[in-house]
């Protein structure tokens, strides 16, 4: 009987019904406070995470540092689903957000002591707070349309709207501020210079963990949250998603956006961008590429009707990229030569 109710816990959705808030806020308003809280936490973080490799070079110890960080958040990943059903979206999302606070604090004092544990923290904390955040967003969505009578798809699709909007204009916001701070020659001022573009970044971060705190609590029904009473139960809840062959077909998709991803944070801005621009060019030019990440957003999503567009949308981008990949390995040393 215990073995087919853990059965049960494991295929079920983390989010198992509407839950209404606790405070007197309307869901929608919960929504633009999130928002604005993913808002302050990530142009800070984006922007320094831009820099990292470009500043922390000594040992290669900026591109060891967003390695570990990452690796770390592939592997927390797979657990952190149960770990938000128990503690609850809100205060995972506020304790999600103390990783990002340290790694700010730890490029302050950017040593291999510093690095490396702040690095593998973020990781564990990255995917506490992104599965806190769809959580609490497809929470309140459904909530606020149950009360106002309303189709959830839309709903859920106007508040995600208004989400990955806000967030998408942090690498704008984040590396304009970076632009404005290291302005001061190619190598991007002193390290007075860079220490106050991180506190400025620290206190970003003070404000949208405030903002986390002002979340109404979303009043889940514990009953209806899936629960584990062995450790192969758990196991079961986390591979379940492995199970489907639709998400088995997206894992190359997930594996090349990461690894494009990569290439911009760690190659991009420290072999390409700061030879030419310096450190405190960095900014300026993933700014416009943030602006450019932001419009063709907004025109794929308007072009997506389907799987056939989505997937026409994904190979073009693709050959675009390999263009652009190939111009830079066979044409680019050239090019700096003649600089």
């Amino acid at each position: 009987m215990d073995a087919h109710r853990d059965e049960e816990s494991a295929a079920s959705p983390l989010i198992a019904a509407p839950a209404p808030a606790a405070g007197g806020r309307s869901h929608a308003a919960d929504a633009h406070v999130l928002s604005a809280a993913f808002l302050f936490v990530f142009s800070a973080y984006g922007a320094a995470q831009n820099l990292e490799t470009s500043v922390n070079t000594e040992g290669g110890l900026g591109t060891v540092s967003m390695g570990i960080l990452y690796t770390s958040f592939t592997l927390f990943s797979v657990a952190a689903s149960p770990v938000v059903t128990r503690v609850g979206p809100k205060r995972a999302l506020v304790v999600g957000s103390s990783g990002y606070v340290l790694f700010i604090l730890a490029n302050l004092v950017p040593k291999w002591y510093t690095m490396v544990p702040a690095s593998l923290y973020l990781g564990f904390t990255a995917s506490i707070i992104w599965v806190g955040q769809g959580t609490y967003l497809t929470s309140a969505a459904l909530s606020h349309a149950r009360e106002n009578n309303l189709p959830e798809g839309p709903t859920l699709g106007s508040f995600n709207g208004e989400f990955w909007g806000m967030f998408a204009s942090t690498q704008v916001i984040g590396n304009l501020i970076s632009l404005a701070l290291l302005r001061n020659g190619k190598d991007g001022g002193s390290v007075t210079g860079k220490n106050l573009l991180f506190a400025v970044f620290l206190g970003c971060m003070i404000v949208g963990i405030v903002l986390m705190c002002l979340l109404s609590k979303r009043d889940e029904k514990r009953d209806n949250a899936p629960t584990h009473s062995s450790f192969g139960a758990m196991l079961k809840y986390i591979v379940a998603p492995l199970k489907d062959r639709r998400m088995l077909l997206t894992i190359p998709l997930i594996a090349y956006s990461g690894l494009q991803q990569a290439f911009v944070w760690a190659v991009f801005t420290k072999s390409i961008v700061t030879p030419v621009l310096g450190i405190s060019g960095v900014g300026g030019a993933m700014a416009i590429y943030g602006a450019a990440d932001v419009v063709c957003s907004l025109v794929a999503g308007r072009l997506t009707s389907g799987l056939h567009s989505a997937a026409f949308i994904v190979s073009v981008g693709a050959i675009l990229q390999a263009i652009v990949l190939f111009w830079l390995l066979l044409f680019y040393r050239r090019l700096m030569g003649c600089w």
